[in-house]
């Protein structure tokens, strides 16, 4: 796909997921447990690529920390041999879409070369030590043509910056207090602790990426979904916290959006 589709694709599928929710939509919200927002609309601009681009056929994915939930489609899932590779047996534990589970760290471990149409890694990066040896099992692993799905935080955006330099009793207690989620911080739940490798960064991942070979067909950054999580729980804490990032746009001339806390990535095996 060209550049210039992959860009209809990024502008025109969040348009659709703006409008009234589809009932398949909204099923895909509450599996994913993900409020409406910016998050969710490029998730569905992801899925609309990956159905459009993948071959018709049936799939060979690679899930690196895959764990127990997948972000793909459900048709792809559908269609797909899955291998999940993940080093928390309480998450394998959990998986009931896979076709295979392994337990094993996805920084070492390594599948046969051009074995995978599609390797996804969602919301996994942030917390590998050793990033570049990951990507280069993934990349290796692809079929030319095959895609990566990377999704990460933005380690330079404002909630970015605070998981890095908070302890990670702080991050749980966020997610208990803040997001509701009273089992955070047991055996197999999120959040696991977060290390920031350079390569998280999304200018470095390009950058890496090409040097082995793989273009980038969709990329955007979205306001993190802690936001419309907060607006929604605790509306006077995020009246503050959007105050402060209101401030930190202007400070930073408008160049960027310090909501932006996530993104994703598709990326293409030449």
């Amino acid at each position: 796909m060209s550049k210039s589709a992959a860009l209809n694709f990024a502008s025109a599928a969040p348009t659709r997921a703006c409008n009234t929710p589809s009932r398949m939509a909204v099923q895909l919200q509450a599996r994913l447990k993900l409020p409406p927002g910016e998050a969710f609309d490029s998730l569905i601009a992801v899925h609309d690529i990956l159905g459009a681009e993948l071959p018709n056929r049936r799939l060979t994915v690679y899930e690196a920390g895959g764990g127990s939930t997948s972000f793909l489609p459900p048709d792809v899932v559908r269609r797909s041999d899955i291998t999940v590779v993940d080093i928390d047996e309480d998450q394998l534990r959990k998986n009931d879409y896979a076709d295979k589970t392994i337990l094993g760290d996805i920084q070492t471990y390594r599948f046969a070369p051009e074995s995978f149409d599609l390797v996804t890694c969602y919301n996994v990066l942030e917390h590998v030590p050793d990033v570049e040896a990951a990507l280069t099992g993934f990349f290796d692993s692809l079929k030319p043509g095959g895609m990566a799905l990377i999704a990460a935080p933005n380690p330079n955006s404002l909630s970015g910056v605070v998981t890095k330099y908070t302890p990670h009793w702080f991050h749980v207690w966020f997610y208990r207090h803040v997001r509701g989620d009273m089992d955070a911080g047991k055996p197999g739940q999120a959040p696991f602790p977060t290390c920031f490798h350079p390569l998280v960064s999304l200018s470095n991942l390009d950058a890496f990426a090409k040097t082995h070979g793989l273009e980038v067909i969709y990329r955007r950054e979205y306001e993190s979904p802690r936001f419309p999580e907060m607006r929604a729980r605790k509306p006077l804490l995020a009246a503050l916290v959007d105050a402060v990032a209101s401030v930190m746009n202007g400070l930073l001339l408008r160049q960027t959006d310090v909501r932006h806390g996530d993104y994703h990535v598709i990326l293409r095996k030449r």
